[in-house]
This record gives structure tokens, C-alpha cells and sequence, in this order.
């Protein structure tokens, strides 16, 4: 792996949330790295690829990456207020989803199961 890319990855894994590539870049630059936008989306794409990293999509549109705790596949309960996430497993969304999928004829289904709430901290702040 690269020296950016192993960089972006150890900025992911520090984090308990997502973070955009923006996100990722503004702290790289304050911590004196000289690496350009391009080189993390680069890094970001990569390491998704790889399955190291997962990306959802913000309500805005905005991707956003977390270093993956675990190469299995798996969901995410992610806080709207500070961004913590945890991943989860979800049996019964893979039943359904490959029922589902059958149900209607298609085969080789694959899905993104995103849970939005909030955390309790963030319920008790």
C-alpha cells in the first residue's frame, strides 16, 4: 500500500464516525502532510475497493468514509448528532433481502442497510 494511502487509512481508524475527504484533507494539511485533495480521493477509492473502508452517502449527497472494523459484511447504526457509528450484524435483512430479490426474479442481490438515530450521549446533551 502507499504512504498516502496508509496515511488516509490511519486518519479513518482513529475516528469512531465518518469523515468526507474534506474532512480527511483539512486535518492531513494542519498536521503539515503537503498531500493534495486528489491524492485522498485517490487513496479514499482505493481502500474501498479493497474493502477496507466504507462509504455511505450524506442526505446531501456527500460521500463519506470510516476505516471497516471488521472484513465481514455488515450494517451501520450511525448517531446524527456526533457521527459515532457502530457496525452490526444484520441477519434478518439478509433473509429479507434475498427473498425479497427472488420474489421478483433477480438473482446475485447485493445491498447497503444504513440505521440513522441518535446515540445516548448525544440523547442526553
Amino acid at each position: 500500500m502507499s504512504r498516502s494511502r496508509d496515511a488516509v487509512h490511519e486518519i479513518l481508524r482513529q475516528s469512531a464516525a465518518f469523515r468526507s475527504a474534506q474532512d480527511i484533507f483539512t486535518e492531513m494539511r494542519a498536521d503539515g502532510s503537503k498531500i493534495g485533495l486528489t491524492t485522498i480521493y485517490r487513496a479514499l477509492q482505493a481502500l474501498n475497493d479493497d474493502g477496507r473502508v466504507d462509504v455511505l452517502r450524506t442526505d446531501d449527497g456527500e460521500a463519506v468514509y470510516r476505516a471497516c472494523a471488521t472484513a465481514a459484511h455488515h450494517h451501520h447504526l450511525v448517531c446524527r448528532g456526533c457521527g459515532r457509528t457502530v457496525e452490526v450484524d444484520g441477519p434478518d435483512v439478509e433473509v429479507w433481502a434475498e427473498r425479497v430479490g427472488a420474489e421478483h426474479g433477480f438473482t446475485a442481490i447485493t445491498h447497503t442497510v444504513e440505521v440513522f438515530g441518535t446515540c445516548g450521549a448525544c440523547a442526553k446533551g
